[in-house]
């Protein structure tokens, strides 16, 4: 399953590296991040909360807009 997601506050490629490897993290997530829309494209092959998912955004230092 695909789920995109729009992230606020990525700025550089430095940002969205971080965001997509925190992502990267999650168990069953495959997430590719495109800094100019501010999104992030997520293949997900299990089910993954929304909040394990918009934790892993903020703990990157960023704020899951939805």
């Amino acid at each position: 399953m695909e789920k995109i997601i729009y992230i606020d506050g990525m700025s550089c490629a430095h940002c969205s590296r971080r965001v997509e490897n925190a992502l990267n993290e999650l168990d069953g997530v495959s997430a590719t991040v495109n800094l100019e829309e501010k999104s992030a494209t997520l293949t997900l092959t299990k089910e993954v909360s929304e909040n394990a998912i918009k934790e892993a955004v903020e703990d990157a230092g960023f704020t899951l807009v939805k």
